[in-house]
């Protein structure tokens, strides 16, 4: 669960990978409720780039998360918003399942989509919806949008590294798929993700069940 993880732990997590890349660009999540109002959101989040290092700030949530976004965004932070399946909100949704699957949800998830690409988001994360309507969403936006679990027709990929690597002790989540095996070292498994990310070979359909 990430429910426990405090804007403290954040910052200084993203501190270490801030020490560590060369160059990558550099994303930390706001915690659960750390953007349950605007102002709550800017100090975090002043948090997580002065003293963390971050470049982007992650940010659950579609409608309610809304005033937030604009807050951010109006004060010169990068925005990446986050849709489908709310790992902060598994307490309320009864655990780690796909999302718009059904018309409603499907008509919820767009409309926020569009709605946080209006309030300023510079990117999108999709995380476990169908394919279809992730494609879908991609093409109506001018953002990224970045796919777990929602098929190849978005504009990048992202996995728990974990998950990547098959060091998952219990049952792995449908969408991923083990690069280590087979391959002779960690970095061997991240430059096949890679490989295959580009060519779109993944996630393929054995990793895409909705």
């Amino acid at each position: 669960s990430t429910l426990p993880v405090t804007v403290e732990q954040m910052a200084y997590h993203s501190a270490c990978v801030a020490r560590g890349r060369p160059r990558a660009l550099l994303a930390a999540d706001l915690p659960f409720l750390a953007c349950a109002t605007p102002e709550r959101a800017i100090e975090s989040a002043a948090r997580l780039i002065q003293d963390g290092g971050a470049q982007v700030i992650k940010v659950e949530g579609g409608a309610p998360v809304l005033p937030a976004v604009r807050r951010l965004t109006d004060h010169g932070v990068a925005v990446c918003a986050h849709l489908g399946l709310l790992p902060q909100s598994v307490n309320r949704i009864g655990g780690y399942r796909f999302q718009g699957r059904d018309q409603a949800s499907a008509a919820a998830i767009r409309q926020d989509a569009l709605a946080l690409q209006e309030a300023g988001a510079s990117l999108l994360v999709l995380e476990c919806v169908p394919a279809a309507l992730a494609s879908e969403i991609c093409r109506s936006l001018a953002i990224p949008v970045i796919g777990i679990g929602a098929g190849n027709g978005c504009d990048g990929q992202v996995l728990v590294l974990h998950d990547m690597l098959g060091l998952n002790p219990g049952r792995p989540p449908s969408f991923s798929r083990d690069f280590l095996k087979g391959r002779g070292s960690v970095a061997e498994a991240l430059a096949a993700y890679v490989a295959a990310v580009r060519d779109r070979s993944f996630p393929g359909p054995a990793e895409t069940p909705y």
